[in-house]
């Protein structure tokens, strides 16, 4: 079986890192080896993760964000996928649906996250370094993630793996591969991270390559429940109850299984919250199109009159 090489960037001494490396630790067929990128303190999350990855031995690296616990069978099963399949390139897994923090807010930031890899099993055109592997070879050949077009936390790793998927590598979501989540989310920073850190820039990254993705947030579902929440909130505007009724049924139809998980996990009175934590989701999601739009096109305007190739901007960096 491959070797395993794992890779945790952890330039701001988080505290969730000692729990994630004692569950590293105590995992069956734990990895050959361990880098943790502590410093320089000046590295983004990507370029810890390439540094780690210049550092790593490993035939496969596996990434572990530093607020994740992986579960006691993560490696194992890794080990297993590149076995089965030795044209597989990269696979990654889930959050579980046990969080460690108590708030409403983390709670259903992670099932949502949970609920959308679950139903997003099998074949993808992304990636995710909260938990995932790739071989050490095909890393290096796209050339590891982008630092300078993503300075902060933000899509590095779903623009990473559209490269690879373009390039075409196999890549696979294997959702029993999974870890639980140490973070903890308030509003603020969840609507601020879908906002910027996540939407804005996906929007932008799909515009740049001109690859549409319907895959995980961007498939048809999450598409109609979009569409369901702007029905639902013009119909609030405008006072037409029957259509803003109607809009909120479609919403709830769409994704009647994860309001499920969360009546099952939170219970019905937060559930209900979880429901209105997800319209805000999409009301962000709607909000980032037009803004990520400007943003390609302020940029494609500013590389005309330089006449330079489009700069490498982020709309996720402060």
């Amino acid at each position: 079986m491959s070797t395993l090489t794992v890779v945790v960037p952890a330039t701001d001494d988080p505290p969730t890192l000692e729990r994630c490396l004692g569950a590293i630790r105590a995992a069956d067929a734990a990895p050959e080896e361990v880098v943790v990128v502590r410093t320089p303190s000046e590295l983004s999350a990507s370029g810890a993760r390439n540094a780690g990855a210049l550092r790593a031995t490993g035939e496969v690296i596996v990434f572990v964000d530093a607020d994740v616990e992986v579960h006691h069978d993560t490696f194992r099963r890794v080990r297993e996928a590149f076995a089965a399949d030795g044209a597989l390139t990269a696979v990654f897994g889930s959050y579980d649906d046990t969080p460690a923090h108590p708030g409403v807010v983390s709670r259903f930031r992670n099932l949502l996250h949970h609920h959308v890899h679950q139903q997003g099993a099998g074949p993808a055109e992304t990636f995710w370094t909260g938990l995932g592997a790739v071989r050490r070879s095909a890393f290096a050949a796209v050339g590891g993630f982008d630092e300078a077009r993503y300075p902060h936390p933000s899509i590095e790793d779903i623009e990473f793996g559209d490269r690879l998927a373009a390039s075409g590598a196999t890549v696979v979501l294997d959702p029993s591969i999974q870890g639980t989540h140490l973070k903890a989310w308030s509003l603020q920073s969840m609507l601020w991270t879908d906002l910027a850190r996540r939407a804005v820039p996906w929007v932008a990254l799909q515009l740049r390559t001109g690859r549409l993705s319907a895959t995980l947030n961007c498939g048809w579902r999450h598409r109609g429940s979009a569409v369901a929440v702007l029905v639902f909130s013009l119909a609030v505007a405008w006072w037409a109850p029957a259509v803003a009724a109607g809009a909120l049924g479609a919403l709830v139809g769409l994704n009647r299984a994860f309001y499920g998980l969360l009546v099952r996990q939170l219970g019905p009175w937060n559930a209900a919250v979880g429901v209105l934590l997800h319209v805000l989701h999409h009301l962000v999601a709607i909000i980032a199109v037009p803004i990520g739009i400007g943003v390609v096109a302020v940029a494609f305007a500013s590389a005309a009159r330089s006449d330079e190739p489009v700069p490498a901007t982020s709309a996720a960096a402060e």
